[in-house]
């Protein structure tokens, strides 16, 4: 029984994409040839595969994708005998706009056009590029294994319809009713067949299967080269086909930073093409994140997203391998036990850390654009238990530092210029590199000359939690435990000025401790300070506030450390509240003084008030005192 038409109806925020797709002016509309081209390839991979893992489907015919022009009516089709779309799938993958990510997309582009085309590819709506040349699209579409085809037709204007329809052979056509072109705005005659095939040329040379104009009366000969562009030789491939290849594989519009071509040979074969992206996905940290690389077995596509190639550290890797060795019947339960892919994956590691390692070498700039986007996630692989590449990452591993604040500095940087007798690399790290970069903690090292390194991604307090060693030296926090500086002389020195300070302030201590019971373990005098009044660090086995707080917002159970309160023993105040305090141990501004030296820690710290009622009550005292 033949289903009746059904009109469907976007949702507000797809209407607005649709708005800004079909009115907007872009640099460059030809990219909507080559993402329906892509999807037409991607299509046939599919049938492929599936005719290869169940025989009763293959038919014998000849996998291609077809473009036929209609000067008359203004069409451009797209056909491909692929594996075809249900009507289901249709109301799915068609009928959605960007599933995840679509209110980001229509934000960016409504901020910056000039950047469509990227943002095009970034956020996977390469089929609705097509309405920025259309004035109405139509879809016709069997899928492999069934007789009943489906019509999809939208103008653009915020509905689309569905029709029951019918097809010869499984596979999509696309069909775009043409604007009329218009030069001057980018808008090229996609009738004229030399516009049509100088887009394939540029775009989808590369493509695996043969793209041929429809036209009568010769032999359709293929517009496309169809080489294998991981198989070919480097010397072969030209950077432009090195690019063109990677928007092919990644829908990004914007260059690669690094291309890693790979040759594996010996007691197995495998070839890969990996790429560098110059920028971060909008999605890098979403659970729901496309990773993972092409799968191809002797070039025949297996898998999209074959994230058993690489570690999770390494997602922002984008690319495809081609492994001759393996059964195209591999699923990914056989993957992860596979031990070809296991040292398929080590091979990969190390040539994508080789190759990060030479950017950082050789090209700095280049180097601080990658690690600008993706630094935070190469990091997790120190944070991860069973990373087994910590070693090779912490060479990576680059951070601004007190000595230079507008430069990144290494790890192998610090160690190298470190003060004689200095036995562990300083580091702290913050909420935000304001936060760090001000931070009361660094006084004492400032007035030393000892260099700290300057860490603020989230992540950066997981990893540093290890305590890890580069090259014997430890990195060591500077908000806990106590750290002392300079030589034994000068470490003996120091305290023993420490000793007296402590028994001249000692009941002084004591009050402020009595009045901060509840919010720390220990007030004591600090090392770490030469101008500030105090300062918050952590108890040498305990995780500093910030860890807490982190791991918490993840849902761990943290046990509980109250933080200790470090009080600047030659400042100022601290010589008013002994004054006070020896005059009257009840005078209540001891009380809440104490309130406002553990408020102003805090605040230094990067963190909210854990009492606010009490500090501003302080303030608020001490100040109608003072007026």
């Amino acid at each position: 029984m033949t289903q009746a038409t059904e009109r469907h109806e976007f949702q507000a925020e797809v209407k607005q994409l649709l708005d800004l797709m079909v009115h907007s002016l872009y640099s460059d509309r030809d990219i909507f040839l080559r993402e329906l081209i892509s999807n037409a390839s991607d299509a046939l991979d599919k049938r492929r595969f599936e005719q290869l893992t169940s025989p009763e489907l293959a038919d014998g015919a000849e996998l291609q994708i077809k473009l036929a022009i209609d000067r008359e009516a203004r069409t451009l089709s797209i056909i491909d005998n692929g594996v075809g779309m249900s009507r289901d799938e249709v109301v799915r993958n068609i009928g959605t706009i960007a599933r995840s990510g679509t209110k980001e997309f229509i934000a960016q582009l409504t901020a910056n056009k000039k950047d469509a085309p990227g943002l095009i590819g970034q956020f996977g709506v390469g089929f609705y590029s097509a309405f920025m040349v259309s004035e109405d699209i139509t879809l016709v579409t069997r899928r492999l294994g069934t007789e009943t085809a489906t019509r999809w037709h939208s103008t653009g204007d915020g509905t689309y319809t569905i029709d029951e329809d019918t097809r010869a052979e499984p596979g999509t056509t696309v069909t775009v009713k043409l604007k009329a072109a218009d030069p001057e705005h980018g808008l090229h005659d996609y009738t004229a067949e030399t516009v049509v095939s100088g887009i394939v040329k540029r775009y989808s040379d590369f493509v695996a299967y043969p793209i041929r104009l429809v036209k009568e009366g010769d032999d359709q000969t293929p517009i496309n080269s169809m080489k294998a562009i991981w198989d070919r030789p480097k010397s072969e491939v030209t950077e432009d086909e090195y690019k063109e290849f990677y928007r092919h594989v990644s829908h990004d519009w914007t260059d690669p930073l690094r291309t890693i071509p790979v040759r594996m040979e010996g007691t197995f074969e495998a070839y890969a093409l990996l790429y560098i992206p110059s920028k971060a996905p909008f999605d890098l940290y979403s659970p729901e994140m496309k990773r993972g690389l092409q799968l191809y077995v002797k070039r025949v596509f297996v898998m999209d997203e074959s994230k058993e190639l690489l570690p999770t550290h390494l997602r922002f890797v984008r690319g495809v391998v081609d492994a001759h060795d393996l059964s195209l019947n591999v699923s990914r339960e056989i993957l992860q036990k596979d031990r070809q892919i296991a040292l398929i994956r080590k091979q990969l590691v190390k040539k994508v850390l080789g190759s990060l390692e030479e950017m950082k070498r050789d090209h700095a700039d280049e180097y601080a654009t990658f690690w600008e986007a993706f630094g935070p996630v190469l990091k997790e692989g120190l944070a991860n238990w069973d990373s087994t590449d910590k070693d090779k990452i912490l060479e990576l591993v680059v951070a601004t530092s007190t000595k230079e604040r507008d430069k990144l500095v290494s790890l192998a940087d610090y160690v190298g210029r470190m003060k004689e007798g200095q036995d562990a690399i300083y580091f702290l790290a913050g909420a935000s590199k304001e936060a760090v970069a001000r931070s009361p903690l660094l006084e004492r090292f400032a007035a030393q000359g000892v260099e700290v390194l300057l860490f603020a991604d989230p992540i950066d307090e997981l990893w540093l939690e290890n305590a890890p060693t580069f090259q014997g030296k430890q990195l060591t926090s500077i908000a806990r435990g106590d750290v002392t500086l300079g030589t034994d002389e000068e470490r003996k020195q120091e305290e023993e000025k420490l000793a007296e300070k402590r028994e001249a302030l000692g009941d002084l201590l004591l009050q402020l401790r009595a009045a901060l019971q509840e919010e720390v373990k220990e007030v004591r005098l600090s090392t770490r300070l030469t101008s500030s009044p105090s300062c918050l660090v952590a108890d040498d086995k305990d995780m500093t506030p910030r860890m807490q707080r982190m791991m918490a917002q993840m849902g761990h159970a943290v046990p509980s450390a109250k933080p200790i309160l470090e009080i600047n023993g030659n400042h100022p105040l601290v010589a008013k509240l002994q004054a006070v305090q020896a005059a009257s141990k009840d005078d209540p501004r001891i009380g809440w003084a104490a309130q406002v030296l553990f408020g102003q820690a805090q605040l230094a710290d990067g963190a909210e008030l854990t009492a606010p009622t009490r500090y501003n009550e302080a303030v608020g005292e001490l100040m109608l005192r003072a007026v």
